[in-house]
């Protein structure tokens, strides 16, 4: 019998898990158009200033919630938490990099833009590329509101594949991102620098992410000549594995050790889905291998760190910092040893589904938290407002503006949130999609699912976790007892509570657009 554990923070949530159905090809898109009124009302209605502001967008790589919380990095928490907003309630709709990455730029769920995973031909840049869904994008919204833009760093996965190697996406003024090489060791990369293709090496300076800094202060200096408001998106690649840190910081943190949760190296699995159960006690040299990992994830965050300091600096100095925003993000959470897994991400639990997210900037008021829930597809939404740009009619997201300036809760807000995998992972090379089956499809379905994730649906919502796989396994969580997902409980719930559960992540999944945030307020009737 396991024994619930108390409930020490806004851990408190509910994921709603359901088996995904196969999605028929997203050829057609919606028709573009201006979204509902509450969502495009410009920022000078909020701020009472006709000054549009500058937009900084610093977006990490599998940064989760543990190194998210910025307690190992107080520098960095104190340019951000406490000179802003904290929402320790953001969540993303797919933790994977290039989903997760497509509905940050299309302030869409997955199951509307139907890049489904990181590679072709349900997934990567390629699939984004294919759809054409970079011709509508956050970038393009803002450059078509009057903003100069920049994006520098990680785009998606599989970028420039299918394209030239020069390619540069609508809606981007200035370009630089790896177009070939060894970007995630942070060295030896070659960077698509506005179509002209330049290789770094292995010195010191060819560091990745200060090379993005670099960037981005030169981008900052000639938009403060230039007198006009700029959107600057910020992608590092830290802290995704190798995790590599910079030179000076190879040494820093020693002795550091990756996070020991309850659910740590968890000892009873056995309600859990089949492809945990499958999963042994972890070894001492898989735990050792995971406090190094930790160790450089920490080191390689400092870079980061510098490159945020840079960048509040050259606000600073060419007299920017008071009129422009500047949000902190990560693309999808990150496990390392929770519930027996080796380190990774693709998961419904909350290390892989929930992430940071900060706000600093004008009438933002500093060192507050915002429990309300949020989420990545939200931001394209929020710049678009910040900027009093349109976007089109299938956005999904909300915009964040009523969350920034007013301290009062908004009426009608997302009482959950949903999250899609809809593509099964296997560690043992591809596999075929899987879709829910009848009863007596299931044993052969948990069978494959031992090898790796299975496909799944979600809805967090304030209480629980509730979880169905496409093997046909369910999981559910209270997490105002159960803060760590120990016990799942779904053969002791409540039937309506289930049931209300189901209808309502039936009625999400179907959403489109304005339809999105109606359908996440509240279960249906």
């Amino acid at each position: 019998m396991k024994i619930d554990q108390p409930n020490r923070s806004a851990l408190v949530g509910t994921v709603l898990l359901i088996g995904i159905s196969m999605l028929a090809a997203a050829g057609a898109q919606p028709k573009a158009g201006r979204a509902d009124s509450e969502q495009r009302r410009p920022v000078e209605q909020a701020q009472g200033s006709r000054t549009r502001p500058n937009i900084i967008f610093v977006l990490t790589d599998d940064l989760d919630r543990n190194l998210g919380t910025l307690e190992q990095l107080p520098k960095l928490k104190d340019m951000l938490a406490s000179q802003g907003l904290t929402f320790p309630n953001m969540f993303v709709t797919e933790s994977l990099c290039c989903p997760s990455r497509s509905s940050t730029q299309r302030a869409q769920y997955v199951h509307n833009h139907q890049v489904l995973g990181n590679a072709p031909p349900n997934g990567g840049f390629e699939k984004f590329h294919a759809l054409n869904l970079d011709q509508s994008t956050v970038g393009t919204w803002l450059k078509a509101a009057g903003y100069r833009t920049g994006y520098m760093g990680k785009y998606l996965n599989g970028y420039p594949d299918t394209a030239a190697p020069t390619y540069v996406p609508p809606g981007w003024d200035d370009w630089d991102s790896p177009s070939a090489g060894k970007p995630y060791s942070e060295f030896n990369y070659t960077l698509n620098e506005n179509g002209a293709l330049i290789t770094y090496g292995y010195q010191p300076e060819a560091y990745l992410t200060d090379v993005l800094s670099k960037k981005a202060t030169s981008f900052i200096q000639k938009a403060a000549t230039d007198r006009k408001p700029f959107f600057l998106f910020v992608a590092t690649y830290a802290p995704h594995q190798p995790a590599t840190p910079a030179p000076r910081h190879a040494g820093a943190f020693p002795g550091a050790r990756a996070p020991r949760p309850p659910s740590y190296n968890e000892t009873d699995v056995s309600d859990k889905p089949a492809w945990v159960q499958s999963r042994p006690l972890l070894k001492p040299g898989q735990q050792m291998q995971m406090d190094n990992l930790y160790r450089r994830r920490l080191q390689s965050m400092l870079a980061v760190q510098d490159l945020v300091e840079h960048l509040l600096d050259t606000l600073r100095t060419t007299g920017q910092l008071q009129n422009s925003y500047v949000f902190f993000a990560s693309d999808n959470g990150f496990h390392l040893g929770e519930h027996r897994l080796l380190a990774g991400k693709l998961t419904a639990y909350e290390e892989d589904i929930r992430v940071p997210l900060f706000v600093r900037g004008p009438g933002v008021p500093a060192g507050r938290v915002r429990e309300e829930f949020v989420g990545n597809l939200d931001l394209g939404q929020t710049f678009a407002a910040l900027a009093g740009a349109q976007v089109p009619d299938f956005v999904d997201g909300r915009s964040l503006m009523p969350l920034l300036h007013d301290e009062a809760k908004p009426e009608r807000w997302r009482g959950a949130f949903l999250v899609e995998q809809e593509e099964t992972h296997f560690r043992a090379g591809p596999a075929p999609r899987q879709v829910l089956e009848p009863l007596d499809m299931i044993e052969t379905q948990l069978a494959q699912a031992r090898q790796g994730v299975p496909a799944y649906a979600a809805l967090r919502t304030p209480t629980h976790t509730y979880v169905v796989l496409s093997t046909g396994e369910r999981e559910l969580y209270d997490l105002r007892v159960d803060p760590y997902e120990l016990e799942n409980i779904i053969t002791k719930a409540d039937r309506g509570l289930v049931d209300r559960l189901d209808a309502w992540l039936a009625a999400y999944r179907k959403c489109r657009g304005a339809g999105c945030r109606e359908a996440d307020v509240a279960p249906p009737h």
